[in-house]
């Protein structure tokens, strides 16, 4: 690339995006790509934080190369050693034989597992609270254990008050030119994929998330630097991703509003779906949802399930048991912490089955879900002598809702 950014005064971006990667994590969609954020000081000694995806290293060996002007590279530092970040560290280091690498003792037992190779004379251990002198910036080392990966440490530089922030206040969505969070419509164009990327990548880990913060009371941030997505540096912006952060990882619900997951086969489970969307849009309710858990990718339910106050799940019969789909996402918003929602039950089974049964087993494992109503079921098919039931139900929810 030959191309240096710079974020702060002898501070450069030189990560690069990956627009052909189909899904991150080999799980979660990737419409627009992933960027690998990594950041180069160019002190009185230099310093790496941290390495990208091997995938599109070859320009990243580039920015490194260019950044330095011939320079050697003195630190390398190791913020989270998964992979999409330290697969190209190995050739860093070759590349660079004087440079020391700064990281956890648990990322040094990942780095090891991972490569099988001995970085014993390479290597500086360093704990919570450690600094590096690097000449004008001094760094200090904060360990977050479980912001994502149990090794994670965060790096904050006292000079210019930057917080490079690991896996925090990541996202999907490769960089289109633009690096700032003030230079985009951030609402508008990025706010869901940072929203997705937490929930499904860090959702689970809210109480180490806001352990973290804890650390971090009483130090300005005037830069957030995280290894995906956008860099922050306005107050505002800042103080945005802050307060969306503080939400997610208190598991309370953004907004006011009602997501419906609908499992269907032939068509009448969707049905009653639509029926009840229509009834709760009526009563004023504003922010509706319905999303057919066969097509939509479950990812972005779930980051919509986080966002809103309310949801309702279809307990569709399927083999007796309760369909595929619809179980393994409520076993997933289970295992990603689910509470503090109010929810509601529909079900539809022809002969007989479990599908209600084995829903409400896998939330019981969940803290504070309000049920609102009682479960609307169908056999088959809504009976019109049943519609009064379906506006019961749709008064409760509305109801539940501050519209």
């Amino acid at each position: 690339m030959y191309y240096k950014r710079k974020i702060a005064d002898d501070i450069y971006y030189v990560g690069e995006s990956d627009r052909r990667l189909e899904r991150f994590e080999n799980m979660f969609e990737l419409p627009n790509g992933v960027a690998y954020n990594s950041y180069l000081i160019v002190d009185e000694k230099t310093a790496l934080l941290d390495g990208i995806d091997e995938t599109v290293s070859e320009r990243y060996y580039e920015n490194i190369r260019f950044a330095l002007d011939g320079r050697d590279l003195d630190y390398l530092i190791v913020n989270h050693v998964e992979p999409d970040h330290c697969s190209s560290i190995n050739n860093v280091l070759r590349e660079y034989p004087k440079a020391i690498m700064v990281i956890t003792q648990k990322g040094l037992q990942f780095m090891e597992q991972f490569y099988n190779l001995d970085y014993q004379d390479r290597v500086m251990i360093v704990n919570e609270g450690d600094q590096l002198d690097l000449g004008k910036h001094q760094l200090e080392f904060i360990m977050a254990p479980n912001v994502h990966w149990p090794e994670v440490m965060v790096t904050y530089d006292h000079t210019d008050k930057i917080l490079f922030s690991a896996d925090a206040f990541g996202s999907f969505g490769a960089i289109e030119g633009h690096l700032f969070a003030d230079q985009v419509n951030f609402e508008r164009d990025w706010l869901a994929e940072a929203r997705r990327y937490y929930i499904n990548i860090v959702g689970r880990q809210g109480a180490s998330v806001m352990r973290l913060f804890k650390k971090l009371e009483g130090k300005d941030i005037n830069l957030i630097a995280p290894l995906h997505g956008l860099v922050f540096r306005t107050p505002d912006m800042i103080s945005m991703i802050l307060e969306k952060y503080t939400k997610w990882a208190t598991y309370e619900p953004e907004e006011q509003g009602v997501v419906l997951v609908v499992a269907s086969m032939y068509g009448d489970s969707q049905n009653m779906n639509d029926i009840l969307a229509a009834m709760l849009a009526d009563r004023g309710v504003k922010n509706i949802r319905v999303y057919d858990i066969s097509k939509t990718p479950p990812s972005g339910i779930i980051a919509d399930l986080f966002r809103f106050s309310n949801a309702v799940f279809t307990c569709l019969t399927y083999n007796t048991l309760l369909y595929p789909g619809m179980d393994a996402l409520m076993r997933e918003l289970a295992m990603l912490n689910y509470s503090n929602r109010k929810i509601s039950y529909l079900e539809n089974q022809s002969w007989g089955g479990r599908a209600l049964a084995i829903a409400q087993e896998i939330f019981s494992k969940c803290k504070n879900l309000e049920v609102i109503g009682e479960p609307f079921k169908i056999k088959s098919s809504v009976a019109p002598e049943q519609i009064d039931d379906l506006i019961k139900l749709a008064d409760e929810i509305a109801a539940s809702i501050s519209v």
